[in-house]
């Protein structure tokens, strides 16, 4: 059968804030309100005027010149300056009036802000002979801005979410064959119109004798909000509403469209060279972590992990050549966490790393994965300090840091130092990047994760995880 197009509007943008409700609205044009204003059009010969006497001729233009000065990455707002006294800047940075510098403030100014509209440092004169003043400085700052690097890529790599369905939706079928299939279900491209917004989606078909699934784990599924790792579900598709579906009765949509299974991937992935390989294991490892962690602290566990239920889809934004985006989406085998104080998804991933690592040549990072699975038999630790521990191999500290055999204690207190170098090398080397136009991806996101959330404790744990 053809397959029918989609509509040629692009669909509006969905929330970056992950709401649960959809926002559609009419495409419509954009004007720009460039026009000088009024109060500065000169007057055109003819025009009549009110004044008794001609104007008297202007005065003289006072000529200031300006060097040294700092570029500025936005303009200041004109409310931003009203109602506000003048600051004196650093000299050297910016001309200053005449009759500014005569009338200049008795003491030294409380705040520097170097020039910088958007990023006032905070620190007075007496500060800066502080080295430990400007460290600390420097590090809010950093920290600020990854911050803000994490939130902004956040909304670019989870786009929103589409919303659930409601009355006056059309469901209109993309392609006659599967687009992913899994070992519970076949995945086939749907698009929801409402009005002339669109959005891609997925109906989740059950195959024909698949394991019956826990209805407890599928009601968690359809409450939950959404979850970068986690499938999301926006409706059913009633029954009748696609002519000509490859299937009966009502199906369930999902939000995310699969390309392949961690399964798939594998059977593919075996001829990459030994490091790039196992560095791939360990980032789809520390997003199954991630939605691990998700379901532990809502009181539930995953009763099995299978690779064939392990969906892979192109995260939004990001190169063909990135590393994937890993969604669980097997809530059919999603019970109630049995009591206990150990992580009950932890001999489940040992497993699996130890399966996954298998098929890979010894490497430095394949080496510290098989410890971690080791310990995860041993300890089960929880989903959360998995997740840390994997961060630990991908992005530091490694055991070079306290050296092997060392007490605990004495190194703990170079963690401080350390992250805030890894911080600051972290966003110099996406400024750099930025600089050259290349933009930044999944792997990167995932590393503002670690650097932004990850304290002295948190990365003391994971080290304990590791290597004690």
């Amino acid at each position: 059968m053809s397959s029918p197009e989609p509509p040629t509007e692009p669909p509006e943008p969905d929330d970056p804030t992950g709401s649960t409700q959809p926002t559609y609205s009419n495409l419509g044009e954009v004007r720009a309100h460039l026009l000088p204003s009024k109060a500065c059009r000169p007057r055109t010969p003819g025009s009549p005027s009110t004044d008794p006497q001609p104007l008297p001729p202007p005065l003289p233009q006072k000529i200031l010149t300006r060097t040294q000065s700092l570029p500025t990455r936005r303009g200041l707002h004109p409310s931003s300056i009203q109602g506000k006294p003048p600051r004196r800047p650093l000299l050297g940075s910016h001309s200053v009036d005449e009759s500014q510098a005569e009338a200049g403030p008795a003491g030294p100014p409380a705040e520097l802000t170097f020039g910088l509209a958007d990023a006032p440092l905070s620190l007075s004169l007496r500060d800066l002979h502080s080295p430990g003043a400007v460290l600390a400085a420097l590090a809010a700052q950093q920290l600020e801005g990854l911050c803000a690097i994490y939130a902004q890529l956040r909304a670019r790599l989870m786009g929103g979410h589409p919303g659930p369905c409601r009355p006056g939706h059309g469901f209109r079928l993309l392609d006659s064959s599967p687009c992913a299939e899994s070992g519970d279900a076949q995945y086939y491209r749907v698009v929801r119109v409402h009005e002339e917004a669109w959005h891609i989606l997925v109906a989740k078909v059950p195959k024909p004798g698949a394991d019956v699934p826990h209805p407890w784990g599928l009601e968690l599924q359809a409450s939950l909000s959404p979850h970068f790792n986690l499938q999301g579900l926006c409706g059913l598709v009633p029954e009748g509403a696609l002519p000509g579906a490859p299937w009966r009765g009502a199906v369930a949509l999902a939000a995310e469209v699969p390309e392949r299974t961690v399964a798939q991937w594998l059977a593919e992935a075996r001829a990459q060279p030994p490091e790039e390989f196992a560095w791939a294991v360990a980032l789809q490892l520390l997003q199954l972590s991630a939605a691990l962690e998700f379901l532990e602290a809502r009181g539930a566990a995953l009763v099995e992990l299978r690779p064939e239920n392990l969906l892979l889809a192109a995260p939004r934004g990001c190169a063909a050549t990135g590393p994937p985006r890993l969604l669980l989406a097997d809530f059919g085998r999603v019970c109630p966490q049995p009591p206990g104080p150990h992580g009950p998804h932890a001999p489940q991933l040992g497993r699996l790393l130890r399966a996954l690592l298998g098929l890979a040549a010894p490497s430095t990072l394949a080496a510290g994965l098989e410890r971690l699975a080791a310990q995860l038999t041993r300890w089960r630790p929880s989903a959360s300090r998995t997740r840390g521990a994997l961060q630990a191999l991908l992005w530091g500290p490694g055991p070079e840091l306290r050296g092997r055999g060392a007490p605990l204690g004495p190194w703990l207190g170079a963690l401080g130092p350390w992250l805030r170098v890894r911080r600051a090398l972290l966003v110099l080397r996406l400024a750099e990047r930025a600089a050259g136009g290349e933009a930044p991806g999944l792997e990167d996101w995932l590393c503002c994760e670690y650097l932004a959330e990850a304290t002295e404790s948190s990365m003391g744990q994971a080290l304990a995880l590791l290597w004690d």
